[in-house]
């Protein structure tokens, strides 16, 4: 009886083990409002299963290291690895090396540009950025009438989403009823609040005219907003919009510096990202795009939004 008792213990046991799963994270970077909300929101769902243990760690804006890391997850034997990319356009070396080791990469939140070829056990879990844009893009056109001049502040370049969401904008801008705005001016602040409030400041100094910030993201936004108000300038007479739906923005909305965001579900892409990579590594199908919706924010719905993000 005991050894039957030993046996199924051990069966037990070596079950478990069997089933434990090991995940390795490589995040762009931590210090980021919105990656900080994502990376929370797939360590709180790693601790609701079992057997599931997450390596996370931060590239610091460094493509090198990023690559690095991967390299380490797969000497280290994880199981999956999720990437949240510094430079999509370095994804084709990362999903070489995922694809030769064999195994499973999922990218979170940033577009891979080789998306419609990756390799067999890999998926990109995001919103779909070109949607982002486009609803900033409708409702600045809506509050200012389709009437004024906008500036467009950007992402990092070598970012696809920064670059699909500024593709949106002029897009919208184009359409009947848009096309009476002019985009004056557009520049990168590469994601950044001080970088953000630093290019109007600039462009407030070279007497640019405009009535409309244009931001491919909250910090960015918030950046401008701070710029304006410590030029003296009255925020009413200027429309500002970003993309992300942060806390910060949304308290920026409500004290009336922020007129349109666009809400990202960082946890949910976590959360998605996660799942996908252990859907992968148990030899379940993924598809190659999973899209989590975006959602426009507006100081009329606000209060849905403020216990997310």
């Amino acid at each position: 009886m005991k050894k039957l008792i030993l046996g199924a213990a051990m069966s037990v046991l070596l079950s478990t083990a069997a089933h434990a799963e090991t995940v390795g994270v490589s995040m762009a970077l931590f210090d980021d409002n919105f990656l900080t909300v994502l990376r929370n929101g797939m360590q709180d769902y790693a601790k609701t299963l079992d057997g599931v243990t997450l390596q996370i760690e931060d590239a610091q804006n460094d493509v090198a290291k990023q690559q690095s890391q991967i390299q380490n997850f797969i000497a280290a034997g994880v199981d999956a690895i999720v990437v949240n990319p510094v430079d999509t356009d370095a994804t084709v070396a990362m999903s070489k090396i995922a694809a030769d080791a064999g195994i499973p990469l999922v990218y979170v939140n940033r577009e891979p540009v080789n998306v419609n070829e990756l390799p067999d056990k890999q998926s990109f879990v995001a919103s779909e950025e070109i949607v982002a844009g486009t609803l900033e893009a409708q409702e600045v056109c809506r509050l200012l009438g389709g009437k004024g001049k906008a500036v467009v502040m950007m992402g990092e370049l070598s970012n696809q989403g920064a670059r699909m969401r500024t593709k949106a904008v002029h897009d919208v801008m184009a359409t009947d009823g848009c096309k009476g705005i002019e985009i004056v001016e557009e520049q990168t602040a590469n994601w950044q609040r001080t970088q953000g409030a630093d290019l109007v400041t600039n462009w407030l100094s070279s007497g640019l005219e405009f009535n409309a910030v244009i931001a491919n993201n909250d910090e960015m936004a918030i950046g401008a907003a701070q710029a304006l108000k410590a030029a003296g300038k009255d925020m009413k007479d200027y429309v500002v919009a970003g993309v992300d739906a942060t806390q910060d923005a949304l308290a920026a909305m409500e004290a009336g510096d922020l007129d349109v965001t666009v809400f990202q579900n960082a946890a949910g892409q976590g959360k998605g990202a996660l799942d996908a990579a252990l859907k992968i590594a148990k030899g379940e199908s993924v598809e190659k795009k999973v899209y989590i919706p975006f959602e426009l924010v507006t100081t009329e719905n606000l209060k849905d939004y403020q216990s997310k993000n």
